[in-house]
């Protein structure tokens, strides 16, 4: 007989990476910036894990695959390593993932329990009981196998022998080669018998073997003369025997004797050069076939949303009704489901989470989304349904048009909540979800808000105190105390003298003049525009008086309370860019001037990094979801007057990464389009650097009556008759509010698209008159809208258009350069925007211009605190009135946050209750715990 033809692990093993190479490529081709990805996580430092670990990050590169090596420490837990794993099974780039056994660790580690946290649909090393379970019961499509018997099998197939109706024999039991070959083998076709060490009549059951694989770990365990003349030897071995005529002393040899079983076999494998080759190739493979299930599954950058179906009720029920109808998914879920990984967000409960700022690390490379702001016209009292829209328009686009969508809304104050506005969650079928933790504490970030300005707030006071009632050297004495013998600057103190222009270090060095300088704020009470705050609407705290108790020695002074979201710290969260971001922004708040005319700063008072160490988790965006499941980040509250009115740019940030390219991220802009809008544009996306793809335009019969001249429309005061009945010629006339801010969005070079926000009282002809205005005015598109009664199916051609005019081009440029002087800003947003004849500045917004130009404050962009309720100053005044003269009466500034804001007219930041709060209708039901009542 002929000896047994050699099966080269190196051959085949190179014609599988071949074929490989063309199927990445396929891949690559066909989805463009997709490549297989494999982890391989390490746990200590061994020399022969290396070796393995590089030869297989070789073979990677060589395919094609995005090999990416995690090395733990030997001084991992199994803790550290578990928390590994989890982060590697989130991750949608990894599709092929394994654990480097054995585990080098000074720690005990069940190597059981590691293995078995790998998902199963990334074990391409098939050692799960899961993979190992399926391979038992012979789903060979739906498994993966451990990589030795895989390429076995390959080099079996390489023979050209049927493997179905012979008789096997596989030796050795072993959970990663043996007992897999078996299945492997018997799901094959084959009549499998399984032998071990402890077999008394091996050598009569291995002469019955058509196919013989050794897998025992005993050098030329199996003898030639035991093999059936013509059988297919598979030799899994690798022992090292003595052999003094290798340089080593020892040279590698199988569990089979080889040379003697050549001459009885057809085929066999040497060692080395058989099997061992094909381990690598076959862990490519199994690689390979995992990104392929992934394509076939998913979609790169496409999530896989579980959408909720709404049933829907007519009449509509009132919103909290609807809200406690709905089963939110576990908040883990959506986080999964947008891609975000396990340690990336933090659980607050079921329904809310904090999402970490390392994704956008994470995320750096990727392209970002179509970015669109809601806004609306010049609304009545009651709101034009921005927010519904907002809601309505993420639910079209992803549970109706499938597409990765985020939306990104403010988070509201409880003042409004328990008062007259109720919540901000949307309404009927168009909501954030649960409304009643949307609407309240959330996860506490206006909490933590009040906290800090209130610190800020005693700070101040208490520093005026204590510089009256102390020398220069009492002071410097506790601002720098001698601890154990030895004075110290802290770092906040050492970026105050260098702000004094000293640049000693050393306590005990500076003059005399030196010390008065660095204690003395000199703070000018007059001055002070830092308030305390509160999260509650109570008008009687709008003016007060503080420092009444005999202990403050005489210090009083008027003072008042705020409500929280109007503080700097709000806008400040809003706009910042990161921690690091946000904490340099603290230390620029300018909270008074000192009697010389000086801005002192919270930097000043010592006080900002207590600042960030309040507010380090608000910076992270609070996830939530809409009632048909669409994610939607919650973040921020910053007033629309005062403030500039919108959403965090750190969320909408975030969320553009996670939808992708080819995603929408929608967000809602405070107020109608001349505030809200007119600050996004030239505040929010001046800083953030983010460009507008859409602006939507929410209008509504009702408030277009109210601009054509209808009567009044009063919060809790049933409509008029002429909001009840059609009436075109109101609408017609009120139309030129809707072309005004459709100028407006048009002005920074924006595509615009109408939403009418359809109620039950308008007409068809009521509608498609406003639809017909809009387009002649200039609107990309105009669409009637039926969410709120209908869910994301009443948005569905608002969606659509939408997703037209984001493909339109786009020119989008700011009203005007930071660099103009403050007052030549103002003039142009009123005579642009609101249609001014001109401006006027009364005699204290005229100082302030001159103080914040002197203090270096110029060059800020404006935030203009004007009414909502008009185009102009007058809130009695609609339509779109022109020729008036736009009255500045103060200037203040919000330096931390990055704006300057001209008050117009007279406004309160301390709202009070209504006669008939909300709050008459909010109860909480002692036996089940749930909230009832209106919101």
């Amino acid at each position: 007989m002929a000896p047994a033809e050699i099966l080269s692990g190196k051959i085949v093993s190179g014609q599988v990476r071949e074929r490989l190479k063309r199927q990445v490529v396929e891949m690559t081709e066909k989805f463009p910036g997709f490549r297989p990805g494999l982890a391989i996580l390490q746990v200590g430092n061994r020399d022969d894990s290396n070796l393995y670990i590089n030869m297989k990050l070789k073979a990677a590169a060589e395919i094609g695959i995005s090999a990416n090596h995690i090395k733990l420490p030997n001084t991992a837990t199994e803790a550290d390593v578990l928390k590994c794993i989890a982060s590697l099974n989130a991750d949608p780039a990894v599709h092929g993932f394994i654990v480097q056994l054995p585990l080098d660790s000074d720690n005990p580690i069940n190597t059981e329990k590691i293995t078995n946290a790998v998902a199963p649909e990334k074990d391409v090393d098939g050692l799960s009981s899961i993979n190992a379970g399926k391979l038992s019961r012979g789903d060979l499509g739906d498994c993966f196998i451990p990589c030795t018997p895989k390429g076995c099998m390959e080099l079996i197939r390489q023979t050209g022998v049927q493997v179905a109706g012979k008789r096997a024999v596989v030796i050795g039991r072993s959970k990663i080669v043996g007992a897999p070959m078996h299945d492997l083998l018997l799901w094959n076709n084959a009549t499998v018998t399984t032998c071990h060490s402890k077999t008394s009549t091996l050598a009569e059951e291995v002469g019955k073997a058509d196919i013989l694989v050794v897998a025992a770990g005993r050098a030329e365990m199996v003898k030639g003369e035991w093999i059936k003349p013509g059988a297919i030897v598979i030799d899994c071995g690798i022992n090292h025997v003595p052999d003094s005529t290798k340089a080593s002393g020892k040279r590698v040899v199988g569990d089979v004797a080889y040379n003697s079983a050549k001459e009885k076999a057809s085929f066999i494998t040497p060692v080395p050069g058989g099997v061992g080759p094909m381990t690598v190739a076959m862990l490519m493979q199994s690689t390979v076939e995992s990104a392929q299930r992934f394509l076939e599954k998913f979609q790169p950058g496409k999530w896989t949303v579980q959408y909720n179906q709404l049933t829907l009720k007519m009449p509509v029920p009132s919103d909290i009704e609807i809200s406690k109808s709905c089963m939110p998914k576990p908040i883990e879920q959506v986080a999964k489901e947008v891609g975000l990984f396990p340690d990336e967000v933090e659980l607050y409960g079921q329904t809310k989470a904090k999402v970490q700022l390392s994704v956008l690390k994470r995320l750096q490379n990727q392209p970002d989304g179509k970015y669109v702001v809601v806004t609306g016209i010049t609304p009545t009292p009651l709101g034009e349904g921005k927010s519904t829209t907002t809601v309505g328009l993420v639910q079209a686009l992803g549970a109706h048009l499938r597409q990765n969508v985020f939306a990104c809304v403010r988070q509201p104050s409880q003042g409004p909540t328990f008062g007259i506005k109720g919540g901000a969650a949307g309404g009927g079928y168009c909501q954030v979800v649960p409304m009643e933790e949307f609407n309240l504490h959330l996860t506490g970030d206006i909490h933590a808000i009040t906290a800090a300005n209130n610190l800020v707030a005693a700070a101040i006071d208490a520093r005026m105190f204590h510089e009256l009632t102390q020398s220069d050297q009492a002071l410097y004495n506790r601002l720098v105390p001698s601890v154990n013998g030895v004075r110290k600057f802290s770092d906040i103190q050492i970026r105050r003298l260098q702000k004094l222009g000293i640049t000693k270090t050393d306590p005990m060095a500076l003059t005399k003049e030196e010390v008065n300088a660095f204690v003395r704020l000199d703070i000018d009470p007059g001055t002070i525009t830092w308030q305390r705050v509160l999260d509650t609407n109570d008008r009687f705290l709008r003016k007060i008086t503080i420092g009444q108790s005999a202990t403050e020695k005489g210090f009083s002074r008027t003072a008042q309370f705020d409500i929280t979201v109007s503080s700097e710290i709000m806008a400040v969260l809003a706009l910042a860019d990161g921690l690091d971001d946000m904490k340099k922004r603290f230390g620029r708040m300018v909270v008074a001037s000192s009697k010389k005319g000086q801005p002192v700063t919270a930097d000043d008072l010592g006080v900002t990094g207590a600042l960030a160490v309040l507010m380090k988790d608000t910076v992270k965006p609070n996830l939530m979801q809409t009632l048909e499941g669409t994610p939607v980040f919650v973040h921020a509250g910053p007033f629309a007057n005062i403030a500039h009115g919108n959403s965090s740019v750190l969320a909408d940030k975030i969320a553009l990464k996670l939808v992708g390219k080819d995603g929408f991220v929608v967000t809602e802009a405070g107020f109608g389009a001349d505030i809200g809008m007119e600050k996004f544009f030239n505040i929010k996306c001046r800083y953030s650097g983010l460009r507008p793809h859409v602006v939507v335009l929410v209008a509504t019969v009702r408030a277009l009556k109210m601009h054509g001249g209808g009567p009044a429309v009063t919060a809790g005061v049933p409509l008029p008759k002429e909001y009840t009945e059609e009436n075109l010629q109101l609408v017609a006339k009120g139309c030129s509010n809707l072309n005004k801010q459709i100028q407006n969005a048009r002005m920074f070079g924006v595509p615009v698209v109408v939403a009418v926000n359809a109620f039950k009282t308008d007409t068809k002809a009521e509608l498609a008159l406003v639809v017909q205005h809009a387009k002649e005015a200039g609107a990309f598109d105009a669409v009637e809208c039926t969410h709120w009664a209908e869910g994301g199916k009443g948005a569905l051609a608002l969606a659509q258009a939408v997703q037209r005019a984001s493909q339109a081009p786009n020119n989008f440029r700011f009203l005007y350069n930071v660099e103009l002087p403050i007052v030549d800003k103002i003039r142009l947003i009123a005579q642009q925007v609101y249609g001014a004849r001109d401006i006027e500045l009364l005699p204290e917004a005229q100082e302030k211009v001159a103080l914040y130009t002197k203090q270096g404050f110029g060059n800020l962009p404006i935030c203009m605190a004007k009414t909502h309720l008009s185009l102009s100053h007058d809130p009695e005044q609609k339509g779109a009135p022109t020729g008036f003269v736009l009255p500045i009466r103060d200037i203040r500034a919000s330096v931390g946050a990055g704006f300057l804001y001209p008050l117009v007219g007279t406004m309160s930041t301390m709202p009070g209750l209504p006669t008939r709060p909300c709050f008459y209708d909010i109860d909480l039901d002692p036996v089940s715990g749930e909230v009832n009542g209106l919101f």
